[in-house]
């Protein structure tokens, strides 16, 4: 069996739900993981702080627009009276809770129900579509078994055993829906795998099923060699280890989560990326092999804080660097990328929330040096640092204003820091001088 998710876009217009249907109708028992129908999640959370900062009346009117947008829709999609007054009917539910929420006071728990509607919404109204267009399916709903533990981290033993509960209660069907991005946490509480959670959800339900492929439809065809959305003449590309793919993901490559390869990497469980637009086309198929050496991909990932510890007893002092990264594990605060020196230490964070106490307590023992609006660029491919050609990618550093670089720390990934601002020029002379002149 497959596993197949379709994100916000690829259920976001009437054409595109079509399209989705043409590409699961092919007779063959499949999971559908469904995202929010596009712009519905960023609705929910601006409804869900019109209530952090007590403004219910304009939680109200946007509860009312986005009412109106799925009646709209509804009538569009479903033309059987039955099912599209069903629908409606359980349309009116949720918002109706939503309503409710606006008189309550704001929580985090309140505001993973109201976000979770989305999903909800989605896979309700998609299921019945399917049943009017004569589809064999069944709504698995996600808040049965899709559950986090304590530290955040799928539990697959609950998931495992509780999916196959109620795989086997529903009646049989071709197509199992069920909703991405959200799950229950440890106590029981409705919360959700962060944002682009369902590619993750995806993944955790292809490994506790064992299925055959995990399929990610989205809008664009494959992980591109560079940020499309920044850069010109960019291409899909056709094969990916999954390492390559994890590094690409996690440095920023928006197409999927930076979690999604983790639950299938073990069993060797084939990832495909795929465009819901363009079906014929190959997309990106992740396994565990390395197709080619040398840099494959860039990546950028924005919002980075570099940090300069500096500090005269840091030379030939031992225990130096365990006091630095106690500060940041008391904060629960991830480094990216470190360099070091006799004297200093550069490190990178992408979370600056903790940010102030993080520099009071490193200043205690060093001097502090914080640059904001940092960006990381990220080339990555099979064993890059011993190909031959890698070497002719620092030729282009002279025209990069650089902070730092990691080159060693693995063996498929070197990362430049630069000054966000000078993110695009840096990934256009890279693309142009890696793909065009080294090619």
């Amino acid at each position: 069996m497959q596993v197949l998710k379709f994100g916000g876009t690829s259920v976001g217009s009437i054409e595109n739900i079509n399209n989705v249907k043409n590409i699961i109708n092919d007779g063959k028992p499949k999971v559908i993981v469904l995202s929010a129908m596009s712009g519905t999640t960023n609705a929910l959370v601006r409804i869900s702080n019109y209530i952090k900062n007590g403004r219910p009346e304009k939680a109200i009117e946007q509860i009312n627009e986005l009412h109106v947008h799925y009646f709209k829709t509804v009538d569009s999609l479903l033309t059987d009276k039955a099912l599209n007054q069903d629908v409606k009917n359980y349309i009116n539910t949720i918002f109706n809770f939503l309503v409710d929420s606006t008189y309550e006071s704001h929580s985090i728990l309140l505001e993973n129900k109201i976000v979770a509607q989305g999903e909800l919404l989605s896979t309700y109204i998609f299921n019945c579509f399917l049943t009017q267009e004569g589809i064999s399916s069944a709504l698995l709903p996600a808040l049965s078994f899709m559950r986090i533990d304590k530290t955040n981290e799928p539990d697959f033993f609950y998931i495992k055993q509780h999916f196959e509960m109620m795989f086997n209660k529903v009646p049989e069907a071709t197509v199992y829906i069920t909703q991405g991005f959200i799950c229950i946490d440890d106590a029981g509480n409705i919360s959700n795998l962060q944002r682009g959670g369902s590619d993750y959800t995806a993944t955790i339900l292809g490994a506790a099923i064992n299925a055959d492929e995990v399929q990610i439809w989205t809008d664009i065809d494959g992980m591109h060699n560079n940020d499309p959305r920044h850069v010109e003449n960019t291409r899909p590309i056709k094969n990916l280890s999954y390492d390559e793919a994890a590094e690409l993901a996690y440095f920023g490559a928006k197409i999927l989560h930076p979690q999604t390869i983790t639950p299938v990497r073990a069993d060797n469980i084939p990832v495909r990326l795929k465009n819901t637009m363009n079906p014929d086309a190959h997309g990106t198929l992740i396994t565990n092999n390395y197709s080619e050496n040398g840099i494959k991909a860039i990546a950028a990932k924005d919002h980075i804080t570099a940090i300069k510890i500096k500090s005269g007893r840091m030379l030939n002092a031992h225990g130096f660097l365990k006091k630095v990264f106690e500060v940041f594990e008391v904060y629960e605060t991830p480094i990216d990328m470190i360099t070091t020196s006799e004297v200093a230490i550069s490190l990178t964070i992408d979370d600056d929330s903790n940010i102030d106490k993080i520099v009071t307590e490193l200043e205690k023992f060093a001097a502090i040096e914080v640059d904001t609006n940092q960006s990381i660029v990220c080339l990555v491919g099979h064993s890059i640092v011993h190909h031959p050609d890698t070497f002719k990618l620092f030729q282009v550093l002279q025209d990069v204003k650089i902070r730092m670089i990691s080159y060693g720390g693995s063996n498929n990934n070197i990362s430049l820091l630069v000054p966000t601002v000078e993110k695009v020029a840096t990934l256009a002379r890279l693309q142009d001088y890696i793909f065009r002149l080294i090619a």
